[in-house]
């Protein structure tokens, strides 16, 4: 009888546990993208200035927060694409813009000089956007510098605008890759994950000074960088996801960004989880995979990258 009665007990603790864990994540998740579109931060409460990118989501950031009042401070490798970009968002917005052409592929040699550009403005968030796994083939180590160096060296090109203030946001963008290990994508989910657990830890440390670090992981978004998948109830336009990820400033420090995409990763995991990934099995479909669309990803690498310049 009293073995009957330990059983039952201790099913009753783990249904109770489960009961309860369950329903904080869909509380969780009903608060971040659902009572986020309705209660939204205001964002202009960080500081004045934007720093951002031209393009893709880093782009699609810029303008949702030139929408909602900020002045946006633009960063790429091409003077003539800052220009341009610069000259819409002051158009469409009627927001002050401040351009800055450099390229994070090149390492530590940069960093003093956006410094000296950043000096004198109340840079209130900063939305550092890092490569796309498609350049993994060929520059292993951009790709390092694009997505480990790079959220290092410029979080402290404006860490002490936050420190003196005490208050600032942080934006990383992560990646799906980062949630599960990715062979065939090594490198690329190896410094996503660093983003991730980086982005993380130094918000546990500075929180308790006013500065936000979010960290957003979105699944697959359509831009120059994906080859402009079609958008669908799966694939978000980087316009569509840069609103979505936005509201869920001040709910959340990690996010998918938008419901679709946390969707699609909560299926993932059970469904697909990283032991799975990583058995000879996949790993030959993969293969398989990435030799068959080689071809058609160097050829577009090359559109991409011709299109940037």
């Amino acid at each position: 009888i009293w073995y009957s009665l330990l059983l039952c007990s201790i099913g009753s603790v783990m249904v109770v546990y489960y009961l309860l864990r369950w329903s904080w994540q869909c509380w969780h998740g009903f608060k971040v993208y659902v009572l986020s579109e309705i209660w939204q931060t205001n964002l202009r409460t960080y500081g004045q200035w934007l720093y951002g990118a031209t393009s893709g989501i880093g782009r699609a950031y810029a303008e949702e927060l030139a929408k909602r009042g900020l002045d946006i401070v633009l960063i790429s490798r091409s003077e003539d694409k800052l220009r341009r970009v610069a000259k819409e968002i002051e158009s469409r917005y009627k927001r002050q813009t401040y351009v800055i052409q450099t390229d994070f592929t090149e390492g530590h040699s940069i960093y003093s000089a956006i410094t000296q550009q950043l000096e004198g403005l109340q840079i209130g968030i900063l939305v550092s956007i890092m490569l796309s796994a498609f350049f993994c083939l060929q520059r292993i180590t951009q790709v390092i510098n694009c997505n480990t160096l790079s959220v290092t060296q410029v979080r402290l090109s404006v860490w002490l605008v936050f420190a003196v203030r005490g208050k600032g946001l942080i934006i990383n963008i992560s990646s799906e890759a980062a949630s599960q290990p990715q062979p065939m994508l090594s490198v690329y989910s190896a410094t996503k994950i660093f983003v991730t657990y980086f982005s993380r830890c130094v918000h546990a440390e500075y929180r308790s000074k006013g500065i936000t670090v979010q960290c957003v992981a979105p699944f697959m978004v359509s831009t120059n960088m994906t080859h402009n998948v079609p958008v669908n109830p799966l694939v978000k336009s980087a316009a569509s996801f840069a609103r979505d990820a936005l509201n869920t400033v001040g709910y959340t420090t990690y996010t998918g960004g938008c419901l679709t995409h946390a969707l699609q990763q909560f299926a993932l995991s059970i469904f697909f989880p990283g032991w799975l990934r990583l058995t000879s099995f996949c790993m030959q479909r993969m293969a398989k995979l990435a030799r068959s669309i080689e071809p058609q990803l160097r050829e577009r690498m090359a559109e991409t990258r011709n299109k940037q310049d």
